[in-house]
C-alpha cells in the first residue's frame, strides 16, 4: 500500500519513517531530487504541476497527501477522482490565503485579531486609521516563518511597508497583538469522523521561526478552548488527517493566528513524547486505519536546529535526548533538524531545555 506525497521536505520524510513501521510504502513528488524525503523513500523529481508526474503519482498511490499548505491546487485538481486526496482540497485553499483563513475563523466563532484586506496604498492607510498602530502588513499567501511581513509602528511606515510588499498584493493588515506567549493545538480526524487531539504546546519563536516547543503545557482552560476550536475546523471541512491551529495568548484568552492543514513543526515532539506521533496518526487517518492514542509519554521539549548542525556527539551525550538530522545543506536560518528531550516532570524539562538552548546559542555545543 503506497502513500503519495506532494512535497518532499522533512515533514514528508517523517511521515515515511512513521509509516514504514506499519508496512507501508511512500512515493513523493518534488522539484528537488535531493529532498529529505527522497533520502528515505522513492521519489519523482520535477514540477508540482507536471501532468505526467502527477498521473504517475496517482496511479501508484492508494491515497495522496501533501506536506505544505501551498501545494498548487491545480495539482490536486489534476488527480482528483482518480485517487483519494486527504486532507480535502478546501482546507489548503483556505489556509493559503490569510484573508480566507481569518474569514473562516470568524465564521466558526474562533476569536482572532482584527484585520482588513489591502489592495492599494490607500487601502493600507485606511486600515491603519481604522485598526490603529502598531500593526502588521502581510502577504495573503506564500508567507511562512516570518517571511512576507512588515511591522508598522508609526504613520510614516505606511509608505515603506507598501514599497516593500505592495508589489506582492493582495495583502492583509492586522492589528498587532501584544501577546503573552504562543501556543498550538494539533488534532487528527479519521475517515470515520473520530477525532483525537494531542496536549497543548507552548511555542517560542525567534525571528519568526519556531525555536522551542514544550508539551504538555498545563493550562486547562486554554487547552479546552483550543480543542473546541480545532474540532470545529475539522468538522467544518469533513477533514481527514492532521491539522494544527496556532494561537496568541493575551490575558488568558486565545486569539487564532493561523492554521496548517498538515503535520506541523510544533508537533515533532510527539515522535518520542506521545503514544502515537502526529506523523503516524496522519498516515493512519488518510488510509482509514484506527487512530492511535495521543497521550503524552512524559514532558517533552523540542528544539529546532537552525543554520548549522551541532556535532552529534555533544547532543547524543544528553540524557533522554533524541536527534533528528534532515540531511539538508546548511544555510543561515534553515531548519536542518531538531532534537527532543523527554523528562519525568515539567520542571526538569524546562530546566534542561533552557540549559541546552543557552549552550546552543552560545555555540558551546554548535562548535
Amino acid at each position: 500500500m503506497t502513500v503519495g506525497i506532494v512535497g518532499g521536505g522533512q515533514l514528508a520524510r517523517m511521515m515515511a519513517l512513521a509509516g514504514y513501521r506499519l508496512g507501508l510504502d511512500f512515493l513523493s513528488l518534488d522539484k528537488d531530487p535531493c529532498t529529505p524525503a527522497a533520502q528515505v523513500a522513492p521519489a519523482l523529481s520535477g514540477s508540482f504541476t507536471d501532468p505526467t508526474l502527477l498521473d504517475e503519482l496517482a496511479h501508484r498511490s492508494e491515497v495522496v497527501t501533501f506536506d505544505w499548505e501551498n501545494v498548487p491546487l491545480e495539482s490536486l485538481d489534476r488527480i482528483a477522482g482518480r485517487v483519494r486526496i486527504a486532507p480535502p482540497r478546501e482546507a489548503p485553499a483556505a489556509a493559503r490565503d490569510r484573508l480566507n483563513e481569518k474569514t473562516l475563523f470568524d465564521a466558526l466563532r474562533i476569536p482572532t485579531n482584527r484585520h482588513a484586506a489591502v489592495d492599494s496604498e490607500a487601502d493600507l492607510a485606511a486600515a491603519v486609521s481604522r485598526l490603529g498602530l502598531p500593526g502588521v502588513l502581510k502577504t495573503r499567501s506564500l508567507g511562512y516563518d516570518g517571511k512576507g511581513q512588515f511591522v508598522l509602528r508609526k504613520p510614516a511606515d505606511i509608505a515603506a511597508a507598501w514599497a516593500r510588499l505592495g508589489s506582492n498584493a493582495p495583502l492583509l493588515y492586522e492589528e498587532f497583538v501584544p501577546f503573552d506567549y504562543e501556543v498550538s493545538i494539533i488534532g487528527v480526524r479519521g475517515r470515520d469522523g473520530a477525532i483525537r487531539t494531542w496536549p497543548l504546546n507552548r511555542n517560542l519563536h525567534a525571528d519568526g521561526v519556531l525555536r522551542l516547543t514544550r508539551a504538555p503545557w498545563r493550562a486547562p482552560a486554554l487547552e479546552a478552548a483550543a480543542v473546541r476550536h480545532v474540532r470545529r475546523v475539522l468538522k467544518h471541512f469533513d477533514y481527514v488527517g492532521v491539522l494544527t491551529i496556532e494561537f496568541f495568548v493575551r490575558r488568558g484568552r486565545l486569539l487564532a493566528n493561523e492554521m496548517a492543514p498538515r503535520v506541523h513543526n510544533s508537533g515533532h515532539w510527539t515522535i518520542e513524547g506521545a503514544m502515537t506521533s502526529q506523523f503516524e496518526n496522519h498516515v493512519r487517518a488518510i488510509l482509514g486505519l484506527p487512530l492511535g492514542d495521543t497521550a503524552p509519554r512524559g514532558h517533552s521539549a523540542m528544539i529546532n536546529l537552525l543554520g548549522t548542525m551541532p556535532p552529534r556527539e555533544a547532543l547524543l551525550a544528553e540524557k533522554s535526548l533524541f536527534l533528528h538530522d534532515y540531511g539538508k545543506e546548511p544555510r543561515p536560518g534553515r531548519k536542518l533538524g531538531h532534537c527532543t528531550l523527554v523528562a519525568a516532570s515539567a520542571a526538569e524539562r524546562d530546566r534542561r531545555a533552557a540549559s541546552l538552548l543557552r549552550r546552543l546559542d552560545s555555540r558551546k555545543i554548535a562548535g
